[in-house]
C-alpha cells in the first residue's frame, strides 16, 4: 500500500464517517470499563491529515486490536536479525469512528492504552490529546473536552517506532488492549487503589486500602468511600466500619485510607493462588456514583541476606525464567490464552517465577501470574541515559523515566505475584561514576509509590556496580552470569541480599543432536546441538548455576535466560562483536536460548530443569534413536531425572543402573567457567550405547520401586500426520485459541524425529488460522500462512475462534506421501 500524501478536510463529517460511527456505538451502562478493541482501521505509512475527523479512511484495513503490524510481514535479510528481520519500524496510523449517546452528557470518558509500540500520539476529533514514547508504558487521556455527544467521534493514533530501537523483536502497533473508562464526574482515579496488608497472622489480616478519588466536576463534592472485601464468588466477607464524608475541590483529588480486619483468611501462595477483591463504592449522599473493583491477595514476603527468600514464612528458592513479551507466531499482540499457555508449560517444569525482561509487561501477564501462582520480578528499563542501541529508551530517559516508573508501580502494585521491582537490566551506568546517584533517584520513585516491595537491578558487571554505589542503592543485588562471584560478594558485603537475576544462556535447537559432543561457537547448519552444552560466550550450561546455587543457599534463586525462545537476538549467529564473520548466518532470526522453543515445544533442557525443580518422579532421555549409518557406533545417551536411581535398557536388555549424583559427567565449557575448559556435573547421567535400532528405555526408581519411565524408539518411515489440540473446546469471543501440535509419525505412532515434511492446513467452520510455527529459529517461512514444514518431526497450528459464532471448527492437515491428520474443536458461547 502506497503512503497517502494528501490532505482531505471536510467542513463536517462525511456520510461515510457517519456510517462508520453508527457501526461503533458506545453502550453506556453500569459497567465502568469496556473493551475498545473493535472497529479500528489501520494504514502502514505516512497519511498527512489522518488526525482530522473528515479524513477519508475507507480504504484502510479494518481490524480488531491488539495488533502487531510487523509479524505478518516477510522476513527480510536487509533488516536487523536481532530485532527479528521484520519491519517493526516506520509509521502506522489507527483510526476509530464511534458514537456516544447524547443521553451520556453527564458521564465522563477516558481512553486507556495498555501499550502502543511506540512514540505514540493520540488525537480526538483532530485535537491533540498527548503523546507517550515508551512502547511498554500504559497511559490514558481524558476525552470529554473534545467529545461530541450524539455525533460521530474519530480517535486517531499515530505510531512511529524506529529501527534500531530495541535489542530484540519489539513488535509494532497498538499491540496491547485499549479500554474506554466511563464514570460519573466523581470517581476512583486511574489505578487509584493501593492495597497492603500491614499485619498478617494465622488468624487474621489487617487489609489497608488507600483510595484516590477524583472530582472532574466544577463543584465541590462531598463523598464517602465504602470499601468491602469480596471472595471469588463475590460474597461480602468484611467491610470497613470507619467511613466518613470528605470533600474534594473542583478538579481535585483526595485519598482516603481504610483498614479492614479479615478473619479466616486464605493466603495467596504459588500452590494456592487465592484471590480476593476489594470493592470500593463512592457515594454522594445515598447515591453510589462509582464502583471500583481491585483483585488482590494476602501473602507475606521476606528477603534475608542469609536465609534467602520466604513466602508466607517458608523458605522458597526462586526457580525463575526471564521472558520477552512476544508470543511466537502471534507476535507481540497480547492474547490471554497464549500467555496462559506459556505459563502452564513453564509451571510443569517447576518454574515458579517470571522476570519481565526487560520492560513493564502486559497487565494480562500479571493477571495470569496472580491466578496461576507465579512470582514476578517486574522490570522497568533496559537502558537509562547511555544507549545500547541508537534509537533506544535513552532518547527519552531524562524526560520520561520518572513518569514511566511511577505509572508502572501504580498500575501493578496490587498484584500479589509481584515481589520485586527492577529498575534496570545490565545498565551501562554500572561502570560510570553517576550510576549510583541515578539508581538512588529511581529507587526513590519505587519506594515512594510502593514501600512494601524491594527494588533490584540486574548487574552483569557487579564489581563496577559495587564500586559506584549502584549495588548499594537497591535492596536486592541481581547478578548476571557470575555465579562464581556469589561467595566472594557475600563475604565482602555481608549485608547484600543476592539473586541470580539472569543465568545460563545455554542455546539449542529442539531435537537436533550433533556428534561428537563438542563446544563450538557456531554450526554451519544454523542449528545448535541439544546436548545442552553450547552457550553464548559470556554464559554457561545450567549445571554450573545449579552447582553454585547449591553451594550458596543464601542466594534467592535464579532467573534463567530464557523460558521461551523469542523473535530476534539469534545468538550465537549474527555476532554483534566487531570483526565477527556473520556472512553465513542468514536466515537465523530468532533466539536459541529458551528451554521451550518458539512454538511452545519443550527442548531437552526443559527436562534438566524439571529434574532439579520438581518432586513428581520423572525421567527423560536424549537423543532420539534414529542413527541409521552408525550401527555399532557408541552414541552418548544422557538422562535427566529426579529419581534415586535410573536403569537404562536397550531392546529389553539392561545396560546398568546409575544412582543420581553418583557419577560426575564431564562437559566442555568456555574459559569463563574453567581454565581447563571442562566442568564436572552431577546433574546428568550418561551411558555410551552402541547404536542398534529398537527401543531405548529409562526406568527411574524411588526407594527401590519403579516410579517413572521414558522411552525413545527408532522410527520407521513416516506414514501419517497426527493432530493434537491443547484444548478441544474454546470460546466464541474472537480471541480464544487452540494450539494444535502437528506430529509426523510412522505406522506404529512413533514420532519421526528427522521428518521435515511440508504440511498444508485447511480450517473450516467458525474459526481461522491465527499462526503457524515449528520452533526452527533459522527459517524464513511466514508465521501467517496455511502451511508449515515440520522441524524435528513437529509443527504447530494455532486456530482462533470467530467472535459470536458457535459450532465446530474442522481442521485437516495434509502432506505428500502421508495420511492426512484431522481434528475438531468445539466453539461455544463466550463467557461473560
Amino acid at each position: 500500500m502506497k503512503p497517502i500524501r494528501r490532505r482531505t478536510f471536510l467542513a463536517g463529517l462525511s456520510a461515510a464517517a457517519l456510517a462508520a460511527g453508527a457501526e461503533n456505538p458506545v453502550t453506556v451502562s453500569d459497567q465502568r470499563r469496556i473493551s475498545f478493541n473493535d472497529g479500528w482501521r489501520f494504514f502502514k505509512g505516512e497519511a498527512e491529515g489522518a488526525e482530522q475527523p473528515g479524513f477519508r479512511d475507507r480504504t484502510w484495513v479494518e481490524l480488531r486490536l491488539p495488533h502487531d503490524w510487523a509479524i505478518s510481514e516477510p522476513f527480510d535479510p536487509h533488516l536487523n536479525p536481532h530485532t527479528g528481520a521484520l519491519p517493526a519500524f516506520g509509521t502506522g496510523w489507527y483510526r476509530k469512528t464511534f458514537t456516544v449517546p447524547a443521553s451520556a452528557r453527564d458521564r465522563y470518558f477516558s481512553i486507556l492504552f495498555d501499550g502502543a509500540m511506540s512514540n505514540g500520539r493520540v488525537w480526538l476529533n483532530g485535537q491533540d490529546l498527548g503523546r507517550r514514547p515508551y512502547g511498554y508504558s500504559s497511559f490514558a487521556f481524558d476525552l470529554n473536552l473534545h467529545l461530541r455527544f450524539g455525533e460521530p467521534n474519530v480517535l486517531a493514533v499515530r505510531l512511529t517506532p524506529e529501527d534500531h530501537a530495541s535489542r530484540w523483536y519489539p513488535g509494532a502497533g497498538i499491540y496491547r488492549n485499549v479500554w474506554l473508562d466511563i464514570t460519573g464526574p466523581v470517581h476512583v482515579a486511574l489505578w487509584g487503589t493501593y492495597i497492603t496488608t500491614p499485619q498478617v497472622t494465622d488468624n487474621f489480616a489487617d487489609v489497608t486500602v488507600k483510595t484516590e478519588v477524583r472530582n472532574r466536576s466544577s463543584q465541590t463534592a462531598t463523598v464517602i468511600v465504602d470499601p468491602t472485601i469480596l471472595d471469588p464468588s463475590n460474597t461480602n466477607l468484611s467491610k470497613s466500619t470507619l467511613v466518613a464524608p470528605f470533600s474534594i475541590p473542583p478538579g481535585g483529588t483526595e485519598t482516603q485510607t481504610h483498614t479492614i480486619r479479615l478473619t479466616n483468611l486464605k493466603r495467596w501462595d504459588i500452590d494456592n493462588p487465592f484471590l480476593y477483591s476489594m470493592l470500593c463504592e463512592v457515594r454522594e449522599g445515598n447515591q453510589v456514583v462509582d464502583r471500583y473493583v481491585t483483585p488482590f491477595g494476602i501473602r507475606t514476603i521476606a528477603f534475608d541476606k542469609d536465609a534467602g527468600f520466604s513466602l508466607n514464612g517458608r523458605h522458597l528458592k526462586l526457580q525463575g525464567v526471564c521472558n520477552h513479551h512476544d508470543l511466537g507466531c502471534l507476535g507481540t499482540a497480547v492474547n490471554r490464552r497464549a500467555i496462559e499457555r506459556q505459563l502452564e508449560i513453564l509451571k510443569r517444569a517447576g518454574v515458579n517465577a517470571i522476570r519481565t525482561s526487560h520492560n513493564p509487561p502486559a497487565p494480562e501477564l500479571l493477571d495470569a501470574c496472580d491466578r496461576l501462582g507465579f512470582l514476578v520480578m517486574d522490570e522497568a528499563f533496559d537502558m537509562w541515559r547511555i544507549a545500547k542501541v541508537p534509537n533506544g529508551y535513552s532518547k527519552y530517559f531524562d524526560e520520561w523515566s520518572e513518569r514511566d516508573a511511577r505509572d508502572m508501580v501504580r498500575r501493578d502494585r496490587n498484584h500479589p505475584s509481584i515481589i520485586l521491582w527492577s529498575i534496570g537490566n545490565e545498565i551501562p551506568e554500572q561502570t560510570r561514576p553517576q550510576g549510583g546517584k541515578e539508581a538512588q533517584r529511581l529507587v526513590g520513585f519505587f519506594h515512594q509509590e510502593d514501600p512494601t516491595r524491594p527494588t533490584t537491578s540486574a548487574f552483569n558487571i557487579p564489581e563496577g556496580a559495587i564500586q559506584n554505589g549502584m549495588a548499594a542503592a537497591v535492596d536486592v543485588v541481581g547478578i548476571n552470569y557470575r555465579p562464581w562471584m556469589y561467595e566472594q560478594i557475600h563475604k565482602d558485603h555481608p549485608k547484600f541480599v543476592l539473586a541470580g537475576s539472569e543465568t545460563s544462556s545455554c542455546v539449542s535447537s529442539r531435537g537436533v543432536y550433533q556428534l561428537p559432543i563438542e563446544k563450538y561457537d557456531k554450526h554451519p547448519s544454523l542449528e545448535i546441538s541439544s546436548y545442552d552444552i553450547i552457550t553464548a560466550s559470556w554464559a554457561y550450561c545450567p549445571d554450573v548455576e545449579f552447582t553454585y546455587q547449591y553451594k550458596e543457599p543464601n542466594i534467592l534463586g535464579e532467573f534463567v535466560w530464557t523460558g521461551f525462545d523469542y523473535i530476534g537476538e539469534p545468538t550465537p549467529y549474527f555476532d554483534y562483536r566487531p570483526g565477527a564473520d556473520n556472512s553465513h548466518d542468514w536466515p537465523a532470526r530468532s533466539s536459541y536460548f529458551g528451554m521451550v522453543d518458539l512454538a511452545g515445544f519443550p527442548k531437552d533442557r526443559y527436562y534438566l530443569y524439571q529434574s532439579e525443580w520438581t518432586k513428581e518422579p520423572m525421567v527423560h532421555l536424549l537423543p532420539h534413536w534414529n542413527w541409521e549409518g552408525r550401527e555399532g557406533q557408541p552414541i552418548p545417551v544422557l538422562c535427566y531425572s529426579n529419581c534415586d536411581e535410573v536403569e537404562l535398557f536397550l531392546n529389553g536388555e539392561s545396560l546398568g543402573r546409575k544412582r543420581r549424583f553418583s557419577e560426575p559427567v564431564e562437559l566442555p565449557v568456555g574459559p569463563n567457567v574453567s581454565r581447563e575448559l571442562k566442568f564436572s556435573t552431577k546433574y546428568r547421567l550418561m551411558w555410551r550405547v552402541p547404536f542398534k535400532p529398537g527401543t531405548l528405555r529409562a526406568v527411574g526408581y524411588q526407594q527401590g520401586n519403579e516410579a517413572a519411565r521414558y522411552e525413545v524408539r527408532t522410527a520407521g518411515p513416516a506414514t501419517k500426520i497426527k493432530l493434537i489440540p491443547d484444548r478441544a473446546a474454546i470460546q466464541a469471543n474472537g480471541d480464544d485459541l487452540s494450539f494444535i501440535t502437528v506430529r509426523i509419525e510412522d505406522q506404529a505412532g512413533t514420532l519421526c524425529p528427522l521428518a521435515d515434511h511440508l504440511v498444508r492446513f485447511r480450517v473450516t467452520g467458525p474459526g481461522t488460522i491465527a499462526g503457524v510455527d515449528n520452533g526452527n529459529a533459522a527459517t524464513v517461512e511466514p508465521f501467517h500462512a496455511d502451511y508449515r514444514k515440520a522441524f524435528s518431526g513437529l509443527a504447530l497450528l494455532v486456530v482462533r475462534s470467530h467472535a459470536g459464532q458457535s459450532g465446530t471448527i474442522r481442521v485437516a492437515a495434509t502432506a505428500e506421501g502421508l495420511s492426512a491428520g484431522r481434528t475438531e474443536i468445539r466453539v461455544g458461547p463466550a463467557a461473560l
